[in-house]
């Protein structure tokens, strides 16, 4: 597996960022024109609805799969970091720091991270600012 680095850790699967959510665009995009069809000849307009409802609804399944499996690597992210924190200095993570800092924090490595902490709070870094001032990256080579 190729070494992690600013350029190259963000992390995209293809069948689902470019084929599922393709497809379901597709589905959408096609079920919609079906119904306004269906709607100027004036039949089957129920199951042109249905076809429309059900491509919504895989719409908002494939969002809320995707957000709330993110929300809970943020969740252990967070832990983690704080615990590596705690670890390394005895106290816990400040609680200003926003969850996209303490993400963007977790490719820190243990001797950079404190003073990259501290940082991040004193001048409000952005996560990519917090990324591009990492000196030597920690890859993280499980979240999707």
């Amino acid at each position: 597996m190729q070494e992690q680095n600013f350029k190259n850790h963000a992390q995209m699967v293809p069948l689902y960022h470019y084929v599922l959510l393709s497809a379901i665009l597709a589905l959408i995009i096609g079920s919609i024109v079906n119904l306004v069809r269906t709607c100027n000849a004036g039949e089957n307009l129920y199951n042109a609805s249905l076809i429309c409802l059900i491509a919504v609804i895989v719409f908002l399944l494939a969002w809320f799969c995707r957000s709330f499996s993110l929300k809970a690597q943020d969740r252990a992210i967070r832990a983690e970091e704080n615990l590596r924190y705690f670890a390394i200095t005895g106290k816990l993570l400040d609680s200003k720091l926003r969850i996209g800092q303490i993400i963007a924090l977790r490719f820190a490595s243990n001797n950079e991270f404190v003073a990259l902490a501290h940082r991040a709070v004193e001048e409000n870094l952005s996560a990519k600012e917090i990324k591009q001032a990492i000196q030597h990256w920690k890859g993280d080579y499980y979240r999707v």
